[in-house]
């Protein structure tokens, strides 16, 4: 079941920064965060390209206290940490997606460049992402994981490009002594039966 109040001027419950209109039990479950899209069951694979936006989308369950605003931001296996969105990572307590222009982001000179790598998305409200458990407030989520990449620069072959995945592919196959045998047995038998269809002429 998901519940969440509107935000009320002046009413405010002991937990900071968040807002509440009704008391909130002390039997009450801590609000939840539920990721809807991506998928969390599978690694998504983003490329850092132009018009390459990414979403991300939830629902919250059990929220009682609304959050004045939420945060958003994406751990990657290298240890940066970094804003997710337009708005430096900073979204209002009550959005339940965020776009992320990747290909923008990357661009920024004075931001931390994206690496192709993991990264983890993490959310939290108002109070922070070490916060602990606390009733009708929302747990920090952590319990997403995807990654990025970066497409291949372009390369003609007159400016040099040239198959590696071929050229390693031939090399295996030279270096068979069974396919090399191979070859030249049918070659000899090739070579023989158009002699004999020449002397049969």
């Amino acid at each position: 079941m998901s519940q969440q109040t509107s935000i009320a001027p002046g009413s405010t419950t002991s937990g900071p920064a968040s807002t509440t209109t009704t008391p909130i039990p002390p039997s009450a479950p801590a609000g939840l965060l539920t990721i809807i899209q991506p998928p969390v069951t599978i690694t998504s694979y983003y490329k850092i390209a132009p018009s390459n936006l990414v979403t991300f989308a939830w629902n919250f369950s059990y929220v009682l206290a609304t959050p004045t605003h939420l945060t958003v931001s994406a751990v990657c296996d290298n240890g940066n940490t970094y804003p997710v969105g337009p708005t430096d990572g900073i979204i209002p307590g009550t959005a339940t997606s965020v776009v992320w222009d990747l290909y923008s982001y990357q661009q920024n000179p004075t931001a931390t460049p994206l690496a192709e790598a993991t990264y983890t998305l993490n959310i939290w409200d108002d109070r922070g992402p070490g916060s602990g458990r606390a009733p009708g407030y929302l747990q920090a989520y952590s319990g997403l994981k995807f990654a990025m990449y970066s497409p291949e620069a372009y390369t003609s072959l007159a400016d040099g490009w040239s198959c590696t995945t071929c050229s390693a592919a031939w090399s295996s196959y030279a270096a068979n002594p069974l396919l090399v045998s191979i070859f030249a047995t049918i070659l000899i038998a090739f070579l023989s039966g158009f002699g004999l269809l020449r002397h049969w002429r």
